[in-house]
């Protein structure tokens, strides 16, 4: 895991605009469905090669592919697990939250204004989630979508012609999988999960052995309390602690610094007053077998748990990657905002142990940003200047220009 001694770095949480073109066919891919399979692998390649340079040229420090070989940081395990079925009574993308309840008309005027957007968009708002049920035992097949994947940010990089800080690849937790992906064939739904973890152990050690740092993507953790109105705070403790030995089961081999952990609140440019707040599931969090954590730290809900993390004891060598820009308002935030948030953070965990970020995803589901994305590239400008004006007073005799 890179630190610097010289200035902050930056990175970003992983999905980054796609070309809208491709939504269909990655969903397509992601589905199991028919597709122009040598079509998609070129237009895939490309795309990742135009992130790839857009990053660097951007000034980010750690990159990655831009998720752009996925439909969204979810569907994509159905095509790389074996053992799945196609459920007969599908999972609901997202049922009726606590913010949902508290707040019917915004929910349903937002519903409708998502119907209302160009054809495109819309009629890709449309595809239904990927779900599935065991009826087998649960193995991982995708070792050739993950080989393409590190293949293709490998040659970006090397077709860029300049060298990151690190390069990074997400994947997702056994976590998620487990709500879309349901257990038909294990004596209980503790083995189906385990079964999961161990498949999904296949892709993590494929990602470090590339030499990449692994990102799990778990926003279930933080969204579990919001989504499950009727479970208590304890409830939902109990619920956490779980998945975090299912996580670590899923670690198992795997070095933890060579892991970064990224949970949220997921991309609801909503209404958010019934999040679960960060001082009920930090200490589970750090329980999990990484170096550094990724967690939402600039949207107004949340920008005030700074001082949680200074509360908690942390280990001597983690680093923080907070969200300093939000995914869920479209303001852009000043560069001095974000300088600011830093050095919050700088002086919980060390200037040099704090990575600089955004919330969450700007594209997580190719299906239509939530924020444009001329206004998420803007996002990821006022980051990487609030990380140049918080290096200039963090190392005020070195910081780079």
């Amino acid at each position: 895991m890179k630190k610097s001694d010289n200035r902050i770095l930056t990175t970003h949480t992983g999905s980054l605009p796609r070309p809208l073109g491709m939504a269909a066919p990655l969903y397509s891919q992601d589905a199991g469905r028919e597709h122009d399979r040598e079509a998609l692998a070129r237009d895939i390649k490309q795309s990742v090669t135009d992130i790839v340079r857009r990053q660097l040229d951007l000034g980010i420090d750690i990159i990655n592919d831009g998720e752009h070989s996925k439909f969204n940081f979810i569907a994509y395990g159905r095509a790389r697990l074996g053992g799945l079925s196609p459920n007969p009574t599908p999972v609901a993308m997202m049922g009726a939250s606590r913010d949902a309840r508290a707040f019917p008309q915004t929910y349903a005027e937002m519903a409708s204004m998502n119907a209302a957007r160009s054809p495109e968009v819309a009629n890709r708002r449309k595809m239904p989630a990927v779900n599935t049920i065991s009826t087998a035992p649960v193995t991982y097949v995708g070792q050739a979508e993950v080989s393409r994947d590190i293949a293709n940010l490998k040659s970006a990089v090397q077709a860029a012609g300049k060298t990151p800080a690190d390069l990074f690849m997400t994947a997702i937790s056994p976590n998620n999988l487990e709500y879309y992906h349901r257990n038909g064939y294990y004596k209980t739904d503790d083995e189906h999960l385990e079964a999961i973890a161990n498949a999904m152990n296949v892709e993590y050690r494929a990602i470090v052995d590339a030499g990449f740092v692994l990102q799990i993507d778990d926003p279930r953790m933080a969204t579990h309390y919001n989504r499950e109105p009727d479970a208590s705070i304890e409830d939902c403790r109990k619920f956490i602690a779980r998945r975090v030995e299912v996580v670590n089961l899923a670690l198992t081999g795997i070095p933890r610094d060579r892991v970064r952990f990224h949970t949220c609140y997921s991309v609801n440019v909503a209404p958010r007053v019934y999040d679960l707040e960060l001082r009920h599931y930090i200490d589970l969090m750090l329980r999990i077998n990484a170096q550094a954590f990724s967690f939402e730290a600039a949207n107004p809900r949340h920008d005030h748990e700074w001082t949680v993390w200074k509360e908690t004891k942390l280990p001597d060598d983690i680093i923080l990657i907070p969200g300093v820009v939000s995914h869920c308002v479209h303001l852009v935030e000043h560069p001095e905002l974000v300088a600011q948030r830093i050095e919050r953070y700088a002086g919980i965990a060390g200037r040099d142990r704090v990575v600089a970020s955004n919330d969450c995803g700007f594209a997580t589901s190719a299906a239509g940003d939530e924020v444009n994305t001329e206004v998420a590239w803007a996002k990821l400008e006022a980051l990487i200047e609030g990380a140049r004006i918080a290096s200039t007073r963090l190392w005020p005799r070195s910081a780079a220009a």
